[in-house]
């Protein structure tokens, strides 16, 4: 739509006989424009003096300047408006464009509407469609939730995946000071985990918690009375508040959360997209800084921030919180199998329990961050919940014997052996470090190593250092050499003088009474 400043000055400068093109430069607008309005002067069969004369709502009205579709006497034009809610209907469908509304409209009505007429009539019609009214939100009212279209993601360190997780969001409408966490899924059970923790970062429950008709939320949308399910009633019992839906296809009635969408792709995906996270709980660690940044964001045409607001004028009509916060719980019976672990079929993990249980069915109780399992009534295990699939979690103490000597061999280093001599004494360390570097690999030496352990643990630290002392004497350092020394009481002979040519007294060595 033309402004009457320029219309008034276009009138002006073809009163004076100017051209067209020059007109065109001066005003910056377009040649078909002024030779548009042009055409409409000479057609009203009035003056220029005339037409400047009138009013701005004389002038529109005289030379067709409305933006809306229906200010033509066109005799094509009823025809168009018939038609335009389908038209408008169409455009929702995929592929079909204004262009082919137009071709299709063409092929139907030969002397209808050139391509750019018809398009600017249809866009027209949308601006009249598309108006949108300033809502005042109570304080306390209204909480909006909703999930981020797009997903935050950490590097999972075993497998070095992306992990990606869904983001809920959620925002007072009020102040709309908002709350967004990282999801490990989108589950029933993770929604109202998310949304409990939400109200427990407000500090409050509002009296309203608005949604779109999200399946873990509404079994069936209505516009005056949807149903919600079980969980969802659950959730808003526990917490004294009223659950609402939106409109089918209505995101603006929730206008405050989709704003917020915008605003967190802004102020904390952007920030994040260079800070690489290890877990979720890195990940909302991270948002969670972030976020505080974005709350606490000065306000660009008023004094304040979200977070200011909310303190000022928010928080103290939300509803207190319950004592205990929602826990969502699952129940499952699971057989233990002969690796002593049971499967938690929806994560596809797998969990320890006492060896002695393999073969009982146990009950597994299990909420968003933990599994506890019992047999017989009797908590016999419990687990931090994992969310990556086909992990084995499995506490030490439920391990076999056997099984649990295995594990250790695998935490085995050069470190692990010379922490342990280091306590015994210098001599420990000393032939401990020989052994370990009489191998190309200390791998290889690990057993002797063991060995070792096994005569401290036998002979104790006073003399296993003595033997040690003694082996340090000759040039050749390795269990069975200490082993002999210890079973033959070696380590108590220290006080001998030991010179170059003294043979030490061994059942194995003859003395010179045999070469008589």
């Amino acid at each position: 739509m033309i402004s009457m400043l320029k219309l008034r000055k276009i009138i002006q400068q073809l009163e004076k006989g100017k051209a067209i093109k020059l007109i065109s430069k001066e005003l910056r607008s377009s040649k078909n424009t002024i030779k548009k309005y042009k055409r409409r002067i000479d057609q009203s069969s009035k003056t220029y003096q005339e037409i400047l004369s009138l009013n701005d709502e004389q002038l529109c009205n005289l030379l067709d300047c409305h933006t809306g579709p229906f200010t033509t006497s066109d005799d094509r034009y009823p025809i168009l408006v018939s038609k335009m809610d389908l038209y408008v209907k169409d455009l929702k469908n995929p592929g079909v464009t204004k262009q082919t509304l137009w071709e299709e409209y063409r092929k139907e009505h030969v002397n209808g509407y050139g391509r750019a007429q018809f398009c600017e009539y249809i866009t027209r019609y949308l601006s009249t469609k598309d108006l949108t009214i300033q809502i005042e939100h109570k304080y306390g009212d209204v909480l909006e939730a909703d999930f981020a279209g797009k997903s935050l993601s950490y590097i999972d360190k075993q497998t070095g995946e992306y992990i990606g997780c869904p983001t809920l969001l959620c925002t007072l409408s009020a102040t709309k000071y908002f709350y967004i966490e990282a999801l490990p899924n989108a589950s029933q059970e993770q929604l109202y985990a998310g949304l409990s923790r939400a109200l427990e970062y407000f500090g409050g429950v509002p009296k309203n918690i608005l949604s779109d008709n999200m399946k873990q939320y509404v079994i069936k949308s209505n516009r005056y009375e949807p149903q919600f399910n079980d969980v969802a009633l659950e959730w808003s019992n526990h917490y004294q508040t009223n659950l609402q839906a939106t409109r089918v296809r209505h995101p603006k009635d929730k206008a405050s959360v989709e704003g917020s969408v915008n605003n967190t792709y802004y102020r904390i995906y952007a920030p994040l997209r260079k800070i690489i996270s290890y877990s979720l709980e890195e990940l909302n660690d991270n948002i969670r800084k972030q976020l505080s940044i974005a709350n606490n964001r000065p306000f660009q045409k008023r004094e304040g921030s979200r977070f200011t607001d909310f303190m000022s004028n928010e928080k103290e009509l939300l509803m207190p919180l319950p004592a205990d916060p929602y826990v969502y719980k699952h129940k499952i019976k699971a057989k233990v199998r002969k690796d002593y672990h049971i499967i938690l079929g929806e994560d596809k993990n797998f969990y320890s329990v006492p060896y002695q249980f393999v073969g009982q069915t146990v009950i597994a109780v299990y909420d968003t961050n933990e599994v506890s399992i019992y047999l017989n009534m009797k908590q016999i295990a419990v687990h931090k919940r994992s969310y990556g699939k086909y992990k084995y979690i499995t506490c030490k103490e439920h391990l076999h014997p056997r099984h649990l000597a295995y594990k250790d061999q695998l935490g085995w280093d050069s470190a692990y052996f010379l922490n342990i001599m280091s306590k015994v004494g210098p001599n420990s360390t000393q032939i401990t470090q020989n052994i370990l570097s009489s191998r190309p690999y200390p791998e290889q030496s690990f057993n002797s190593c063991c060995g070792l352990i096994k005569l401290l643990k036998a002979y104790g630290n006073i003399r296993f250092e003595n033997a040690c002392t003694r082996a340090l004497l000759g040039k050749s350092h390795t269990y069975l050499i200490l082993k002999n020394i210890l079973e033959n009481n070696l380590d108590k002979q220290l006080s001998i003088s030991f010179n170059e040519n003294y043979i030490p007294i061994h059942d194995n060595i003859r003395g010179y009474k045999s070469y008589l």
